[in-house]
């Protein structure tokens, strides 16, 4: 089956830093995923998606903060959170993009969310 958990995640002061982990079960990370966030009363928003060749793409509010990478041989997905500020206060979602060599920005699978609170 496949599943997706998450680790990481808390509270920080800004200009703090976190690190999210998002680790896969059935299936290789090495394919398109992505990392997603949602602040209370807001829209869920894309943070960063990454295809196969390990190019990222970042919405502009983080870019040059944030970093997500690949663990090959922990099949896990994690994201870097530096210099944080409040506004970067969310639940954040780890994903699996339904395209396997490129980004089809749609999503099959989630993992069940991780709190990050920026004060």
């Amino acid at each position: 089956d496949v599943q997706l958990v998450e680790s990481g995640g808390g509270s920080v002061q800004a200009g703090g830093s976190l690190r999210l982990s998002c680790a896969a079960s059935g299936f290789i990370v090495s394919r398109c995923m992505g990392w997603f966030r949602q602040a209370p009363g807001k829209e869920r928003e894309e943070v960063v998606s990454i295809d196969t060749g390990g190019r990222p793409s970042y919405a502009d509010s983080v870019k040059g903060r944030f970093t997500i990478s690949r663990d090959n041989a922990k099949n896990t997905i994690n994201l870097e959170l530096n210099s944080l500020k409040t506004e970067d206060t969310a639940m954040y979602y780890c994903t699996r993009d339904r395209g396997l060599a490129v980004p089809a920005g749609s999503f099959d699978y989630w993992a069940q969310g991780t709190q990050v609170t920026v004060s």
